[in-house]
Protein backbone atom coordinates (compact mmCIF):
# COMPACT_ATOMS: atom_id res chain seq x y z
CA UNK A 1 0.00 0.00 0.00
CA UNK A 2 1.26 3.33 -1.11
CA UNK A 3 1.82 6.33 1.67
CA UNK A 4 -1.33 7.60 0.87
CA UNK A 5 -2.89 4.30 2.00
CA UNK A 6 -4.15 3.45 -1.87
CA UNK A 7 -4.09 0.27 -2.40
CA UNK A 8 -2.23 -0.75 -5.58
CA UNK A 9 -4.07 -1.56 -8.95
CA UNK A 10 -3.22 -4.09 -11.90
CA UNK A 11 -2.08 -0.72 -13.41
CA UNK A 12 0.25 0.07 -10.57
CA UNK A 13 1.78 -3.16 -11.27
CA UNK A 14 2.11 -3.37 -15.08
CA UNK A 15 4.05 0.04 -14.44
CA UNK A 16 6.33 -1.56 -11.68
CA UNK A 17 6.75 -4.60 -13.90
CA UNK A 18 7.55 -2.95 -17.30
CA UNK A 19 4.15 -5.03 -19.20
CA UNK A 20 1.01 -3.96 -20.37
CA UNK A 21 -1.93 -4.64 -17.32
CA UNK A 22 -3.39 -7.67 -19.29
CA UNK A 23 0.10 -9.58 -18.72
CA UNK A 24 0.27 -8.24 -15.21
CA UNK A 25 -3.01 -10.09 -14.43
CA UNK A 26 -2.29 -13.23 -16.14
CA UNK A 27 0.97 -13.78 -14.45
CA UNK A 28 -1.15 -13.16 -10.83
CA UNK A 29 -3.75 -15.07 -11.75
CA UNK A 30 -2.31 -18.23 -13.59
CA UNK A 31 -4.43 -17.72 -16.65
CA UNK A 32 -3.44 -18.10 -19.78
CA UNK A 33 0.32 -17.82 -21.51
CA UNK A 34 3.15 -15.83 -19.68
CA UNK A 35 6.89 -16.40 -20.34
CA UNK A 36 8.53 -17.92 -16.91
CA UNK A 37 10.78 -14.70 -16.92
CA UNK A 38 7.97 -12.32 -17.18
CA UNK A 39 5.88 -14.13 -15.16
CA UNK A 40 9.12 -14.03 -12.03
CA UNK A 41 9.54 -9.91 -12.33
CA UNK A 42 5.60 -9.18 -12.36
CA UNK A 43 5.56 -11.38 -8.76
CA UNK A 44 8.54 -9.47 -8.05
CA UNK A 45 7.56 -6.27 -8.84
CA UNK A 46 4.36 -7.51 -6.90
CA UNK A 47 6.50 -8.01 -3.53
CA UNK A 48 7.86 -4.37 -4.17
CA UNK A 49 5.09 -2.79 -3.86
CA UNK A 50 2.90 -4.59 -1.81
CA UNK A 51 0.21 -5.60 -4.86
CA UNK A 52 -2.58 -8.30 -3.42
CA UNK A 53 -5.17 -9.33 -6.21
CA UNK A 54 -8.57 -8.20 -5.45
CA UNK A 55 -10.20 -11.81 -5.67
CA UNK A 56 -13.71 -10.52 -4.24
CA UNK A 57 -13.93 -8.34 -6.71
CA UNK A 58 -13.05 -11.15 -9.43
CA UNK A 59 -15.56 -13.56 -7.92
CA UNK A 60 -18.25 -10.42 -8.75
CA UNK A 61 -16.67 -10.83 -12.04
CA UNK A 62 -16.96 -14.63 -12.78
CA UNK A 63 -19.37 -15.34 -10.07
CA UNK A 64 -16.81 -18.27 -8.58
CA UNK A 65 -13.31 -17.81 -7.24
CA UNK A 66 -10.56 -20.16 -7.40
CA UNK A 67 -11.19 -21.49 -3.72
CA UNK A 68 -12.64 -24.51 -3.00
CA UNK A 69 -14.65 -25.33 0.34
CA UNK A 70 -13.77 -28.24 2.29
CA UNK A 71 -15.56 -29.76 4.89
CA UNK A 72 -14.51 -32.53 7.13
CA UNK A 73 -16.64 -34.20 9.97
CA UNK A 74 -13.45 -33.67 12.85
CA UNK A 75 -10.61 -31.53 12.34
CA UNK A 76 -8.80 -34.01 15.02
CA UNK A 77 -9.43 -37.40 13.33
CA UNK A 78 -6.30 -37.91 11.65
CA UNK A 79 -8.14 -39.79 9.00
CA UNK A 80 -9.90 -36.08 7.80
CA UNK A 81 -6.62 -34.32 8.07
CA UNK A 82 -5.09 -36.68 5.69
CA UNK A 83 -7.53 -36.73 3.52
CA UNK A 84 -7.15 -32.53 3.54
CA UNK A 85 -4.18 -32.79 2.50
CA UNK A 86 -4.14 -35.03 -0.13
CA UNK A 87 -7.23 -32.88 -1.73
CA UNK A 88 -5.22 -29.34 -0.90
CA UNK A 89 -2.10 -30.90 -2.87
CA UNK A 90 -3.89 -31.94 -5.57
CA UNK A 91 -5.93 -28.52 -6.22
CA UNK A 92 -3.18 -26.22 -5.49
CA UNK A 93 -1.30 -27.84 -8.44
CA UNK A 94 -4.58 -26.51 -10.30
CA UNK A 95 -3.83 -23.28 -9.22
CA UNK A 96 -7.01 -23.40 -6.85
CA UNK A 97 -6.67 -22.90 -2.63
CA UNK A 98 -8.95 -24.23 0.33
CA UNK A 99 -11.21 -22.77 2.52
CA UNK A 100 -11.35 -25.86 4.87
CA UNK A 101 -14.20 -26.04 7.67
CA UNK A 102 -14.77 -28.58 10.63
CA UNK A 103 -18.53 -29.52 11.54
CA UNK A 104 -17.53 -31.52 14.60
CA UNK A 105 -20.15 -33.92 13.26
CA UNK A 106 -22.98 -31.33 13.69
CA UNK A 107 -25.61 -30.42 11.77
CA UNK A 108 -25.64 -26.70 12.64
CA UNK A 109 -22.02 -26.14 12.22
CA UNK A 110 -22.43 -28.19 8.83
CA UNK A 111 -24.65 -25.49 7.47
CA UNK A 112 -23.40 -22.92 8.33
CA UNK A 113 -20.29 -24.12 6.63
CA UNK A 114 -22.05 -24.70 3.55
CA UNK A 115 -23.55 -20.77 4.13
CA UNK A 116 -19.98 -19.65 3.68
CA UNK A 117 -18.81 -21.78 0.85
CA UNK A 118 -21.57 -20.21 -1.28
CA UNK A 119 -21.35 -16.65 0.24
CA UNK A 120 -17.75 -17.27 -0.98
CA UNK A 121 -18.62 -18.22 -3.96
CA UNK A 122 -16.52 -21.45 -4.08
CA UNK A 123 -15.85 -22.90 -7.36
CA UNK A 124 -16.87 -26.66 -5.73
CA UNK A 125 -17.02 -28.28 -2.84
CA UNK A 126 -16.02 -31.83 -1.14
CA UNK A 127 -16.95 -32.53 1.58
CA UNK A 128 -17.45 -35.56 4.39
CA UNK A 129 -21.03 -34.68 5.10
CA UNK A 130 -23.57 -35.37 8.49
CA UNK A 131 -26.93 -34.52 6.77
CA UNK A 132 -28.43 -34.37 3.05
CA UNK A 133 -27.04 -31.08 2.90
CA UNK A 134 -25.07 -31.24 -0.34
CA UNK A 135 -28.86 -31.48 -1.83
CA UNK A 136 -28.52 -27.49 -1.50
CA UNK A 137 -25.47 -26.92 -2.98
CA UNK A 138 -26.44 -29.58 -6.04
CA UNK A 139 -29.84 -27.16 -6.45
CA UNK A 140 -27.19 -23.90 -6.28
CA UNK A 141 -25.43 -25.66 -9.23
CA UNK A 142 -21.88 -25.56 -6.97
CA UNK A 143 -20.19 -28.90 -8.20
CA UNK A 144 -20.04 -30.98 -4.79
CA UNK A 145 -18.06 -34.59 -4.15
CA UNK A 146 -18.55 -36.26 -1.08
CA UNK A 147 -16.17 -38.54 0.46
CA UNK A 148 -16.17 -40.97 3.60
CA UNK A 149 -19.50 -41.19 3.62
CA UNK A 150 -22.90 -40.54 1.08
CA UNK A 151 -26.03 -38.46 1.97
CA UNK A 152 -27.50 -37.36 -1.11
CA UNK A 153 -27.17 -40.47 -3.66
CA UNK A 154 -27.92 -39.25 -7.35
CA UNK A 155 -27.13 -36.11 -6.25
CA UNK A 156 -23.51 -35.85 -6.66
CA UNK A 157 -20.40 -37.82 -6.96
CA UNK A 158 -19.20 -39.63 -4.17
CA UNK A 159 -15.19 -41.35 -3.58
CA UNK A 160 -15.55 -44.49 -0.70
CA UNK A 161 -14.30 -47.14 0.93
CA UNK A 162 -15.67 -50.29 0.35
CA UNK A 163 -16.44 -50.55 3.70
CA UNK A 164 -18.45 -53.71 4.05
CA UNK A 165 -15.49 -55.56 2.72
CA UNK A 166 -13.28 -53.85 5.00
CA UNK A 167 -15.03 -54.92 8.26
CA UNK A 168 -15.53 -58.54 6.86
CA UNK A 169 -11.40 -58.83 6.37
CA UNK A 170 -11.29 -57.42 9.57
CA UNK A 171 -13.90 -59.89 11.32
CA UNK A 172 -12.69 -62.59 9.74
CA UNK A 173 -8.82 -62.13 10.87
CA UNK A 174 -10.32 -61.85 14.38
CA UNK A 175 -12.05 -65.40 13.63
CA UNK A 176 -9.66 -66.89 12.11
CA UNK A 177 -7.49 -66.45 15.68
CA UNK A 178 -10.57 -68.46 16.94
CA UNK A 179 -12.64 -66.00 18.69
CA UNK A 180 -16.34 -66.36 19.04
CA UNK A 181 -17.36 -63.39 20.76
CA UNK A 182 -16.08 -60.48 19.34
CA UNK A 183 -17.25 -56.97 20.49
CA UNK A 184 -18.08 -54.32 17.36
CA UNK A 185 -17.56 -50.65 18.10
CA UNK A 186 -19.45 -48.93 15.64
CA UNK A 187 -20.34 -45.62 14.33
CA UNK A 188 -23.25 -43.56 13.67
CA UNK A 189 -25.98 -45.86 12.32
CA UNK A 190 -27.65 -42.87 10.13
CA UNK A 191 -24.21 -42.51 7.89
CA UNK A 192 -23.69 -44.61 5.40
CA UNK A 193 -20.34 -46.25 6.87
CA UNK A 194 -22.06 -47.14 10.23
CA UNK A 195 -24.69 -49.74 8.51
CA UNK A 196 -21.77 -50.80 5.86
CA UNK A 197 -19.68 -52.09 8.15
CA UNK A 198 -22.10 -53.89 10.29
CA UNK A 199 -23.00 -55.85 7.10
CA UNK A 200 -19.05 -56.73 6.94
CA UNK A 201 -18.92 -57.99 10.44
CA UNK A 202 -22.37 -60.46 9.89
CA UNK A 203 -21.47 -61.04 6.70
CA UNK A 204 -18.20 -62.37 8.63
CA UNK A 205 -20.03 -64.25 11.47
CA UNK A 206 -22.63 -66.02 9.10
CA UNK A 207 -19.54 -67.34 6.85
CA UNK A 208 -18.15 -68.83 10.05
CA UNK A 209 -21.59 -70.14 11.23
CA UNK A 210 -21.70 -67.56 14.09
CA UNK A 211 -24.81 -66.20 15.17
CA UNK A 212 -25.10 -62.64 15.31
CA UNK A 213 -25.74 -61.00 19.25
CA UNK A 214 -26.95 -57.35 19.90
CA UNK A 215 -25.37 -57.53 23.02
CA UNK A 216 -21.93 -57.37 21.35
CA UNK A 217 -22.80 -53.89 19.39
CA UNK A 218 -22.67 -50.59 21.07
CA UNK A 219 -22.91 -47.82 18.50
CA UNK A 220 -22.36 -44.05 18.71
CA UNK A 221 -19.94 -41.40 17.93
CA UNK A 222 -16.68 -41.59 19.75
CA UNK A 223 -15.12 -37.87 20.28
CA UNK A 224 -12.10 -36.97 22.04
CA UNK A 225 -12.98 -34.30 23.94
CA UNK A 226 -16.83 -35.72 24.84
CA UNK A 227 -15.85 -39.41 24.80
CA UNK A 228 -18.97 -41.37 25.13
CA UNK A 229 -17.13 -44.70 26.62
CA UNK A 230 -18.51 -46.80 23.93
CA UNK A 231 -16.03 -49.57 24.58
CA UNK A 232 -16.25 -49.21 28.94
CA UNK A 233 -20.65 -49.98 27.75
CA UNK A 234 -19.36 -53.01 25.42
CA UNK A 235 -17.54 -54.71 28.35
CA UNK A 236 -20.17 -53.87 30.70
CA UNK A 237 -22.82 -55.96 28.51
CA UNK A 238 -20.84 -58.23 27.37
CA UNK A 239 -17.61 -59.11 29.40
CA UNK A 240 -16.89 -62.17 28.20
CA UNK A 241 -15.54 -60.77 24.94
CA UNK A 242 -12.22 -61.82 23.97
CA UNK A 243 -12.11 -59.49 20.71
CA UNK A 244 -13.02 -55.91 20.30
CA UNK A 245 -13.17 -54.88 16.62
CA UNK A 246 -13.29 -50.85 16.19
CA UNK A 247 -14.59 -49.48 13.27
CA UNK A 248 -12.81 -46.16 13.58
CA UNK A 249 -9.44 -45.04 14.95
CA UNK A 250 -10.87 -42.98 18.06
CA UNK A 251 -12.90 -45.85 18.68
CA UNK A 252 -9.90 -47.84 19.08
CA UNK A 253 -8.14 -45.35 21.09
CA UNK A 254 -11.29 -45.75 23.86
CA UNK A 255 -10.78 -49.24 23.70
CA UNK A 256 -7.22 -48.93 24.35
CA UNK A 257 -7.83 -46.82 27.28
CA UNK A 258 -10.49 -48.59 28.71
CA UNK A 259 -8.73 -51.95 28.62
CA UNK A 260 -6.04 -50.91 30.58
CA UNK A 261 -8.42 -48.90 32.78
CA UNK A 262 -9.41 -52.30 33.79
CA UNK A 263 -6.10 -54.00 34.49
CA UNK A 264 -6.77 -56.10 31.64
CA UNK A 265 -3.11 -56.42 27.85
CA UNK A 266 -4.12 -57.00 24.69
CA UNK A 267 -3.98 -59.35 22.90
CA UNK A 268 -3.81 -61.73 26.21
CA UNK A 269 -6.86 -60.92 27.70
CA UNK A 270 -8.86 -59.05 25.06
CA UNK A 271 -7.63 -59.17 20.86
CA UNK A 272 -7.81 -55.91 19.50
CA UNK A 273 -8.51 -54.73 16.08
CA UNK A 274 -9.04 -50.99 14.27
CA UNK A 275 -10.66 -49.60 11.47
CA UNK A 276 -8.04 -46.41 9.70
CA UNK A 277 -4.04 -47.48 9.87
CA UNK A 278 -2.94 -44.37 10.93
CA UNK A 279 0.91 -43.66 12.69
CA UNK A 280 0.32 -44.22 16.38
CA UNK A 281 -0.47 -47.94 15.85
CA UNK A 282 2.45 -48.96 14.45
CA UNK A 283 4.02 -47.50 17.54
CA UNK A 284 2.20 -48.65 20.85
CA UNK A 285 3.53 -52.09 22.06
CA UNK A 286 1.58 -54.35 20.63
CA UNK A 287 0.82 -52.86 17.32
CA UNK A 288 -2.52 -52.56 16.30
CA UNK A 289 -3.97 -54.51 13.25
CA UNK A 290 -6.03 -52.43 11.53
CA UNK A 291 -7.79 -51.83 8.48
CA UNK A 292 -5.84 -49.76 6.29
CA UNK A 293 -7.91 -46.93 4.20
CA UNK A 294 -6.21 -45.55 1.11
CA UNK A 295 -6.21 -42.30 2.93
CA UNK A 296 -4.48 -39.82 0.73
CA UNK A 297 -6.22 -42.14 -2.70
CA UNK A 298 -9.60 -40.99 -1.14
CA UNK A 299 -8.65 -37.20 -1.41
CA UNK A 300 -6.80 -37.40 -4.40
CA UNK A 301 -9.75 -39.21 -6.18
CA UNK A 302 -12.50 -36.49 -4.61
CA UNK A 303 -10.15 -33.39 -5.96
CA UNK A 304 -9.90 -35.04 -9.50
CA UNK A 305 -13.49 -35.90 -9.84
CA UNK A 306 -14.34 -32.35 -9.12
CA UNK A 307 -12.10 -30.98 -11.16
CA UNK A 308 -13.60 -32.80 -13.92
CA UNK A 309 -16.98 -31.61 -13.04
CA UNK A 310 -15.73 -27.88 -12.53
CA UNK A 311 -13.71 -27.83 -16.09
CA UNK A 312 -16.86 -29.82 -17.85
CA UNK A 313 -14.46 -32.89 -18.66
CA UNK A 314 -17.53 -35.27 -16.90
CA UNK A 315 -20.79 -34.68 -17.88
CA UNK A 316 -22.32 -38.31 -17.14
CA UNK A 317 -24.47 -38.92 -14.03
CA UNK A 318 -22.99 -38.40 -10.79
CA UNK A 319 -21.55 -42.11 -9.52
CA UNK A 320 -20.08 -43.66 -6.73
CA UNK A 321 -15.84 -44.27 -6.63
CA UNK A 322 -15.13 -47.08 -4.38
CA UNK A 323 -11.51 -47.82 -3.22
CA UNK A 324 -10.23 -51.20 -1.26
CA UNK A 325 -9.28 -51.44 2.19
CA UNK A 326 -6.22 -53.27 3.29
CA UNK A 327 -5.64 -55.75 6.32
CA UNK A 328 -2.44 -54.48 8.32
CA UNK A 329 -1.41 -57.46 10.41
CA UNK A 330 0.27 -56.52 13.87
CA UNK A 331 0.56 -57.96 17.37
CA UNK A 332 -2.69 -56.67 18.79
CA UNK A 333 -4.49 -60.21 18.01
CA UNK A 334 -3.64 -63.54 19.85
CA UNK A 335 -6.02 -66.62 20.36
CA UNK A 336 -9.18 -66.30 22.94
CA UNK A 337 -8.24 -66.48 26.47
CA UNK A 338 -8.81 -70.18 28.24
Amino acid sequence: MDPAGRRPTIGDLAREAGVSPSTASRAMSGGGYVAAAVRVRVQEAAERIGYVPDTVARSLRHRTTKAIGVLISDLRNPFYADVATAVEQRLRAEGFHIILANSDGLVDEERAAVTLFMGSRVAGVIMAPVSPIASRLADAGVPTVEFDRQMVPGRCDAVLLENEDGARIGTEHLVGWGHRRIGLLLGEMSWSTGPERLAGYRAALDAAGLPFDPALLVHGIAHPTEPEHLARRLLEQAPDVTAIFATNNLMAEEAIMEIQRRGMRIPDDVSLVAFDDIPWMSIVQPGITAVAQPTLEIGRRAAERLLARMTGARTEEPDVTRLAPTLVVRGSVGPPRS
